[in-house]
């Protein structure tokens, strides 16, 4: 009678199944009589398994070393052949091992079979390694984001308690300066924690500003023209605006003697004269380079004056005059280069030069009457003029301050014509001073305004009549302005100024309204 003796090969087809679920796996054998031997295997945990595949690998290696019984003889006879392991003996093994035929293997097959088995076990136990690995990962980015959750949380605790209020004021002061370290110590004390010296919080503005002309512009949009941006690179501009002043003056004049105070010997006169101006112009504007650009202004007039004129002497004289007249006005070409590149919060020089010419209606184009009473409305100065001036623009969030000082050449010019009954020869026009300053600010990417003011100073005119020169009074010309901007689409934005005469001689109020269409 032939022994069977114990099968290690049939491991491999029931040891990975154990070594990963922990569960029974049957083992069947060539002989159908050794199925008594079967058993169940216990359920083991991962930690289990891991033990076991370890114990396995080290028996595998005791049978592949010389003398254990699977390098033995297969022709032993049975008589010698050593008696088969107890039951007890094979249940510390967690899987069920099955006997092999009597046909034995050679030793050569079962070293290599069991050199399989360990490679095997091998590579579930580096499986095993990566799943610990990969848990291992996860556990730490879930515990990575619960932090940044808590930080979070105790971020807007601390926002909410050293800002309660939220006010635009409030809110605006947090936008453009961020939250500083005494407003979060005394937010932690009042809500029971500590600041996390972690958690770095934003001291200044955040995020990706926008270009730095790019805010300029928009804040300077509503400044009157000539004081804002120059034109891009590239750029077309085309600024069609209308305006409309509203001009009048009362005049008392004495002509005569006052004797006592309230006798007067003399002629008393009284004028009231109310003018109404209506300007459409047309400018163009274009940008050569980035700092300099030029500009083509040709303005159309429509003028209204009513004078009403009261004479008294024996008898009271009143006479009214009404004029119209529409016409060209004076056209005008500017250069404007900015001398410095924009840097923080320093000041943005801009010069310019402006040439007025005079292809506007004369005032001594007009037709006059036999008393010298002109019958109609001049629509230019009759003079050539050049403009040097300097402006600049200084960010200063959240506004942009603006101001400029220039001066108007007036080119004198010989009229040599008789008005009336008297000769002109050369008019000298006064040349002028003019100075401005104000601010531009934006309340929001589309809506921006600006207050300013701006003061004339014309000098006086020289006249030469017949023989004699005459010089007239210096004239102070001094208006309040106002203006706002309403960007309707990128290219495209509606501007309304207002100026407001504080002096005699300027216009009572003055409104334009501008639409430029950038290209």
């Amino acid at each position: 009678m032939t022994m069977n003796r114990l099968n290690p090969f049939a491991i491999i087809t029931t040891l990975p199944v154990a070594a990963i679920s922990g569960g029974a796996a049957a083992a069947t054998t060539t002989d159908a009589p050794a199925a008594d031997h079967v058993s169940t295997a216990p359920l083991l945990t991962a930690a289990e398994a891991e033990a076991e595949t370890a114990r396995i690998i080290e028996r595998l290696s005791t049978i592949q070393s010389p003398g254990q019984s699977l390098a033995q003889s297969p022709t032993q006879s049975p008589a010698q052949s050593p008696e088969v392991p107890p039951i007890a003996q094979q249940e510390k093994l967690p899987i069920n091992l099955a006997f092999a035929s009597e046909d034995q293997q050679p030793v050569a097959g079962a070293e290599q079979e069991a050199s399989n088995i360990m490679t095997a076990l091998q590579a579930i136990q580096s499986e095993l390694a990566v799943q610990k690995t990969l848990i291992a990962s996860q556990n730490a980015l879930i515990q990575s984001q619960n932090d940044k959750i808590k930080q979070l949380e105790l971020h807007n605790q601390l926002v909410r308690a050293a800002v309660p209020v939220a006010t635009p004021f409030a809110l605006s002061q947090m936008c453009g300066a961020g939250i500083q370290p005494s407003q979060l110590e005394t937010a932690a004390v009042q809500i029971g924690t500590s600041p996390d010296d972690s958690l770095t919080l934003p001291e200044g503005p955040v995020g990706e500003a926008p270009p730095e002309t790019q805010n300029i512009e928009r804040k300077v949009e509503a400044v009157p023209e000539g004081q804002g941006v120059l034109t891009p690179r590239g750029q077309f501009v085309l600024d069609p605006s209308i305006e409309y002043t509203r001009s009048s003056t009362n005049r008392l004049v004495f002509r005569g003697i006052e004797l006592i105070p309230g006798i007067q010997i003399g002629a008393i006169e009284a004028s009231d004269a109310d003018r109404d101006t209506i300007i459409g112009t047309f400018a163009m504007r274009y940008g050569l380079t980035n700092r300099l650009e030029i500009e083509g202004r040709v303005p159309l007039l429509y003028r209204k004056d009513r004078i009403q004129v009261v004479q008294q002497r024996d008898e009271q004289i009143t006479r009214e005059v009404g004029l119209e007249e529409t016409d060209i006005g004076d056209a005008e070409f500017s250069l404007r280069y900015q001398l410095n590149r924009p840097k923080g919060q320093t000041p943005i020089w801009v010069a310019g030069l402006r040439v007025k010419t005079d292809t506007g209606k004369s005032p001594y184009d007009i037709p006059f009457d036999e008393f010298g009473v002109a019958t109609g409305l001049a629509t230019g100065s009759g003079f050539w003029g050049v403009q040097p001036s300097l402006s600049f623009l200084m960010p200063s969030d959240p506004v942009v301050i603006y101001g400029g000082l220039g001066y108007l050449w007036n080119i004198e010019r010989n009229i040599d014509e008789i008005v009336g009954d008297v000769f002109i020869g050369k008019v000298d026009p006064g040349d002028a001073i003019n100075a401005s300053v104000g601010f531009g600010f934006a309340l929001n990417p589309r809506f921006s305004f600006s207050l300013g003011y701006r003061h004339n100073y014309i000098f006086s005119t020289k006249t030469q009549l017949g023989d004699t020169l005459q010089e007239s009074n210096d004239i102070q010309v001094g208006s309040l302005n106002f203006g706002m901007s309403y960007r309707l689409s990128e290219k495209q934005s509606l501007n309304l100024g207002f100026q407001f005469g504080v002096t005699e001689d300027a216009p009572d109020v003055s409104i334009v309204a501008r639409i430029p269409f950038r290209f």
